[in-house]
């Protein structure tokens, strides 16, 4: 973790740009899409609710999204340099190879939530006038909520993206092969629009869409009720009808795709000692 953190700080571009862009996206979305939801919005979660505030969780999960899907390229450039057979030698666990990748980029991933979180806020008191209690009606625990489901939802993608690595082999295929799985499903999602004014077949994708939950887990920590659009559930009451079928979904996600990772990665050790 703290060899790619190190590396990262190196590059102050990557850096730089990866905390300023989603702010960019953040801006120009609520500006173009926030003119015309208005209606859509009122009838999804009510009058009350500015596009802003509906559109700060689709892009805190577009940027863990974005961090997350090209995570893989750094082991493929550790293996073209050499550095994986070096790190092959060493008493380390083959399952800390990955980990350490993944919590070096969820500290860059707190960081961009903490950034967007501000930035709407500020969008939303020159939009309303509106205070920052305003905007995240849940206060501190539901900042930390917001973290937690982003840190749990952008794991999942993590994995993804390191087994596209370790499959290819390749830093092109690693990029192009994410995004263009990965960036679509944001269009299927609830993320920009509620799904009720979209086509059926979106719903039908939504459903199946693990940043769907994602969005609506985090949207259900910013504005405390219960936002989930593709399953109902009522035992958990208020936002926790969202937030527990959210996070036991990525939960899932985590699990299969982090174990097909690391599975993956013992392979490849194996291959690289013989």
């Amino acid at each position: 973790m703290k060899r790619w953190l190190v590396k990262t700080s190196r590059n102050p571009f990557v850096t730089f740009t990866s905390l300023v862009q989603p702010v960019i996206f953040f801006v120009l979305m609520a500006e173009v899409f926030g003119a015309v939801a208005g209606g859509a919005l009122t009838n999804a979660v009510g009058a009350d609710v500015s596009y802003v505030t509906y559109l700060t969780p689709a892009i805190v999960v577009q940027s863990a999204l974005a961090a997350a899907s090209i995570s893989g390229i750094g082991l493929v450039i550790d293996m073209d340099s050499g550095m994986f057979e070096k790190t092959l030698a060493s008493p380390m666990g083959r399952g800390a190879m990955f980990l350490g990748k993944v919590f070096s980029e969820v500290v860059r991933i707190v960081v961009q939530t903490a950034i967007i979180l501000g930035c709407g806020a500020v969008l939303l008191y020159f939009e309303t006038g509106d205070g920052p209690g305003t905007f995240l009606e849940t206060g501190v625990a539901g900042f930390l909520g917001v973290l937690a489901i982003t840190i749990l939802f952008a794991g999942a993608f993590m994995s993804f993206s390191n087994i596209v690595a370790l499959v290819t082999r390749d830093k092109e295929a690693t990029i192009l092969i994410s995004n263009s799985l990965t960036f679509p499903l944001l269009f299927v999602s609830s993320a920009f629009l509620p799904l009720q004014v979209l086509p059926d077949w979106i719903n039908t994708v939504a459903t199946v869409n693990p940043i769907t939950y994602g969005v609506d887990g985090v949207r259900a920590a910013v504005l405390g009720e219960d936002v989930m659009t593709v399953i109902d559930v009522t035992a958990f009451g208020g936002a926790w009808n969202a937030i527990v079928p959210a996070i036991a979904v990525l939960v899932v996600f985590n699990v299969v795709l982090g174990a097909i990772a690391v599975r993956l990665l013992h392979r490849a050790s194996r291959a690289a000692v013989q």
